[in-house]
């Protein structure tokens, strides 16, 4: 049977310099720690139109919006787990839902435009998604690396860091090795804050007193952002 399961939470995004990482990652110590996994790479597929609807849409900042990816957290082979993820966003509010399931049979389902093969909720959102994008195909191949924290009283603040985030428009498969473009520039870590309501005061003081403040950044719309430049450019498509 497949994992399934749901996430509905804020999101909110800064962009750091080392020396405020450094002054965060000082004030989270007494609230915070870092899950089990450690340092994690983490590797994206990216679904969308032929005429890329879905990215376009969402760079227009609509009250609504949503996306498709097959994500893992290693380089999978066809036997590992991967997630296939549903993410909406609805005036600010973030709902994902996700299912796990072999990497074979996700890759072979989307390549001949069959069902997953499990019966579920989730399972049929993301059927219906499918039908209704009729022409979704693999648009984008993203990847970074990630430290994830999770709160010490048992709340359900999440703090995640993610560095060396690259993305390349070829070769996108679960089971490649990780290299691309990049998409921050040195020294730049992306942060993002997952929560159910508001900022605990603590993190309110840090973000305030060192001169962090709320950004918009999307992974796959700075990706698609740049993609447009190169090829406006006349440029050779790296990624």
């Amino acid at each position: 049977m497949a994992y399934q399961s749901t996430f509905e939470r804020f999101e909110l995004k800064y962009l750091l310099d080392a020396t405020q990482k450094q002054h965060l990652l000082e004030a989270m110590q007494p609230y915070m720690a870092l899950d089990d996994y450690g340092r994690t790479t983490i590797r994206n597929i990216y679904f969308d139109t032929d005429s890329f609807r879905l990215i376009r849409r969402s760079l227009e900042k609509p009250a609504y919006k949503e996306k498709l990816r097959i994500r893992s957290y290693r380089q999978a082979g066809s036997d590992d787990p991967v997630f296939v993820e549903l993410k909406k966003k609805y005036q600010s509010v973030v709902y994902k839902r996700r299912l796990s399931l072999p990497e074979g049979q996700v890759m072979d389902s989307f390549a001949h435009g069959a069902p997953l093969p499990v019966c579920s909720q989730i399972g049929d959102e993301i059927a219906y998604f499918r039908a209704y994008y009729r022409t979704l195909r693999p648009a984008v191949f993203l990847s970074y690396e990630r430290e994830a924290f999770y709160a010490l009283d048992g709340g359900p603040l999440r703090i995640t860091l993610d560095e060396n985030i690259l993305y390349r428009r070829h070769d996108l498969s679960l089971g490649s090795p990780v290299y691309g473009a990049p998409l921050l520039e040195d020294g730049q870590t992306l942060l993002e804050v997952k929560t159910a309501g508001g900022l605990p005061l603590w993190l309110s003081h840090v973000l305030t007193e060192n001169g962090i403040y709320k950004t918009s950044f999307s992974k796959y719309g700075t990706a698609y952002c740049r993609m447009m430049e190169n090829e406006t450019e006349g440029g050779l498509l790296y990624a």
